[in-house]
């Protein structure tokens, strides 16, 4: 749960500043002046341009991060005549110098002659959530690496035509998080970028175990030694990474696939399917010091792999129509933790910005100010603030919203 005691009267704002605080917003602020400037000086002057404040930084993003609330296709809609226009906000800024902010909006300004990672204009910015994400919450011990649903709006999909889907730029990052399985709460990002066709491209290496291990170990960088549970998808499970973690005192369950996962190492008899007829919730176990590949038959074969629970030790799937049906413990939780992440996935989903840009450093950056929200109303839902004003996660989204545009006063807490 938070590791801070908020107060009563904590705002949207209070809560969403545990990840990006003043300090952030002002490095924004100084950068987007600086790239206006260098640009203004290689492609001649902009007259239209005045530097931007720290109060318009914060209307930039409330403008923003209004899309994920009401999804407008366009950010600009909101200065619009049309269905998504939005006349309480669109006073605050004229369209032109929101324009013109989105022009310049920079978090790293400069390259640096040592920077060699191509996500240098956001890093500084992802090591600084991080940073909140680790000094606000404390996890349980149960996790989940996965990727969450960050795809385009259903909605817009179902109505674009073939031109303007082919128009569409596809994303340039593959991105995996490591989730709190009890509260939702995102632990911790990567991002994978696609650099080129070449062998480490992600297109290449996109079904190939060497990625998905990887993904894991940096996922997991931080959590050596605290004996956590990660549950992990078939991509990512087998049993070298697995070895790996239980020397790090970092436990696992995983479904294994034998047409994505690496199985290396696993008998063979056990990745067969057995030829006489099975009788759902039977199930069998071979072991290896502590971990476990369990076969575990349910109108079709189910493999685990696991050293985080004894085999030996019960547990039920529960089914509406069939009722219970006996399987081993580690089949029971992995059920039980993955289904949560899915209803996490069902109602967070929804909230991500809907504006899309065509660079991928922003593309990250507003998916990561999405989780950022997120975030913080799970925060704000175990807090002592949720019994006073019990907010929806929409309410908490437009709350939010007029904060940073100015039309709500915050209640300082510091």
């Amino acid at each position: 749960g938070p590791t801070r005691k908020m107060p009563l009267t904590a705002s949207a704002m209070d809560f969403f500043q545990l990840f990006v605080p003043d300090n952030v917003l002002k490095n924004m602020v100084v950068q987007t002046n600086m790239y206006a400037k260098k640009y203004q000086e290689r492609f001649g002057s902009d007259d239209a341009w005045i530097d931007v404040t720290l109060i318009e930084m914060k209307a930039f993003l409330g403008y923003m991060i209004s899309t994920s609330i009401h999804h407008c296709e366009s950010v600009l809609s909101i200065w619009s005549s049309g269905f998504y226009s939005n006349k309480s906000i669109a006073l605050i800024m004229t369209q032109s110098r929101f324009e013109k902010i989105l022009k310049y909006f920079h978090i790293v300004a400069f390259r640096s002659s040592q920077t060699t990672h191509s996500l240098y204009k956001i890093q500084p910015f992802l090591d600084s959530l991080q940073n909140g994400f680790d000094s606000a919450f404390r996890p349980s011990q149960a996790q989940v690496l996965h990727e969450p649903l960050i795809d385009e709006d259903p909605v817009f999909i179902a109505t674009c035509t073939e031109r303007e889907l082919r128009k569409r730029k596809k994303r340039k990052f593959s991105l995996w998080v490591r989730q709190c399985s009890s509260t939702g709460f995102i632990c911790q990002i990567y991002v994978h970028l696609k650099e080129g066709s070449g062998a480490d491209g992600l297109d290449a290496l996109k079904n190939k175990p060497q990625l998905h291990s990887m993904v894991a170990k940096s996922l997991c960088q931080n959590a050596s030694g605290k004996n956590y549970i990660i549950f992990t998808g078939p991509s990512i499970t087998s049993l070298n990474l697995f070895e790996e973690f239980e020397k790090q005192e970092i436990y696992c369950c995983g479904l294994l696939s034998t047409r994505k996962s690496d199985c290396t190492g696993l008998p063979p008899s056990m990745l067969i399917n057995s030829a006489t007829p099975q009788s759902r919730g039977q199930y069998r176990i071979r072991m290896k010091g502590n971990m476990s590949l369990i076969c575990w038959y349910n109108k079709g074969h189910f493999r685990f792999l696991t050293n985080a629970y004894s085999p030996v030790q019960q547990g039920v799937i529960i089914k509406r129509k069939s009722g219970e049906i006996p399987c081993p413990l580690a089949v029971e939780a992995f059920a039980a933790h993955l289904s949560y992440i899915c209803k996490y996935d069902d109602k967070y989903s929804k909230y991500f910005i809907s504006h899309k840009p065509n660079k991928t450093w922003q593309q990250v950056f507003w998916f990561a100010i999405s989780i950022a929200i997120n975030n913080a109303y799970i925060l704000y839902k175990m807090s002592e603030a949720y019994h006073v004003t019990r907010y929806s996660r929409a309410q908490f989204g437009e709350r939010l919203v007029k904060e940073l545009l100015g039309l709500e006063d915050t209640s300082p807490t510091h």
